[in-house]
């Protein structure tokens, strides 16, 4: 009797990771990365999503565990319908569980409203609109790295409170460049501004003329690029070409990322001011991380795109193997219980209405002779507290929220 229980115990052991995975569809946790991997946004997110995917993978430990993980990516090509058809594809073929990244709010909003219908999960590190939180937020979805409410709070607050208190808005015309234009504008005139003009842009337009024309006669004090990756790069060398800045104007990069300003160049960035939620040379583990990384990808250095799908996956993968299942709608819930811990973010938490919290900084691009190395770009101006970063929970709107 004795001998026949040991050999029961002992194959309970051996089995250990194969029951930890009995709940796991199909055995396998399949984390689809749907970004552009081709265009303007191909550089913030694109294949370094899927770099930071794998990091995150093999940090965790899965293989060890015997949890098998498997990374597919895509390029949505910043289309809402195609982005939708590969979510689709991915969760009622592919058998996918998790979609990460998903710059271009356009097509976030629509894989959320997929991801929402079909129990999937839905990691958003790319995407800004902060209505993912607000009046569109969702039982599947988080929304992990910065968001437009964050970005108008943060460099809006800075630029109105040191005189810039007359705007012109430069503006993409899709659901991020309105979500952000409308946060930055609510920013200003709470603060005594005044928004003397706005027009907006076709996505990943060649020619920014027109728009840079109307600013520059509107006299406004501050022109704020509400767009984002190749369209902010363009609109601010075009903006150099017709003299905007040593006219007496101000450019406000609303959302700019390392990559933008490596592409820039010091001599054209510097003074920028903007805000981010991430920095590779904020400590030793970011610098240790930013190593491992650009080994990895051509030197490139990580964005706040590929910190947050980092850290996302990585909090995932802990739900999951708490949890002993893949079933989306719980691993979100499993994943808001769960205090978030990180080398890249630090402690946080997810709160009730999928906004990831931790905090952000208001940097400043460095002048060619401050920077002492490759990638050596930023100065930390200030720290926005984890709980100053992002708008408060009882004012998104978001029915999930209990009042």
């Amino acid at each position: 009797m004795v001998k026949r229980i040991a050999i029961v115990l002992a194959t309970v052991l051996a089995l250990g990771p194969a029951a930890a995975l009995a709940q796991i569809s199909d055995g396998v946790i399949k984390i689809g990365v749907l970004n552009d991997q081709s265009s303007l946004y191909a550089d913030l997110a694109g294949q370094g999503s899927v770099v930071a995917a794998r990091m995150a993978v093999e940090d965790f430990g899965a293989e060890k565990k015997g949890m098998k993980v498997e990374i597919v990516s895509a390029d949505h090509q910043n289309k809402p319908d195609v982005g939708s058809a590969i979510a689709r594809q991915w969760y009622d073929v592919d058998k996918v569980d998790v979609i990460l990244d998903v710059p271009n709010s356009g097509v976030a909003l629509a894989v959320n409203q997929i991801t929402r219908d079909k129990g999937k999960a839905l990691l958003v590190s790319g995407a800004a609109t902060a209505d993912l939180t607000g009046k569109a937020c969702s039982p599947n979805t988080i929304h992990w790295t910065y968001d437009t409410w964050a970005l108008a709070n943060g460099t809006g607050n800075a630029i109105v409170k040191t005189g810039g208190d007359t705007w012109f808005f430069i503006t993409a015309d899709y659901a991020f460049g309105h979500a952000l234009e409308r946060d930055v504008e609510a920013v200003v005139l709470k603060n005594g501004g005044k928004v003397l003009g706005k027009v907006r842009h076709p996505l990943n337009t060649a020619d920014f003329s027109s728009f840079l024309l109307q600013a520059q006669a509107s006299k406004a004090k501050i022109v704020g690029l509400a767009n984002a990756g190749g369209d902010t790069t363009n609109s601010i060398k075009q903006a150099a070409e017709f003299g905007i800045v040593k006219g007496g104007q101000s450019l406000a990069g609303l959302l700019v990322f390392i990559t933008d300003v490596h592409g820039l160049g010091l001599p054209t960035a510097q003074g920028l001011i903007f805000t981010e939620t991430f920095y590779w040379d904020l400590n030793d583990k970011t610098r240790a991380f930013a190593k491992r990384f650009a080994e990895r990808d051509k030197g490139i250095h990580p964005t706040m795109v590929h910190a947050g799908v980092y850290s996302a996956v990585l909090h995932y993968l802990k739900a999951v193997e708490a949890l002993k299942s893949d079933d989306g709608t719980k691993v979100i819930a499993k994943m808001k219980e769960m205090p978030t811990d990180d080398p890249l973010f630090g402690k946080g938490t997810v709160r009730a209405d999928g906004r990831k919290i931790h905090p952000a900084y208001l940097v400043e691009v460095k002048k060619p002779a401050e920077s002492k190395a490759p990638w050596d770009y930023y100065k930390i101006r200030a720290t926005i507290p984890a709980d100053q970063a992002f708008r408060p929970l009882d004012q998104g709107e978001c029915p999930l929220v209990k009042k």
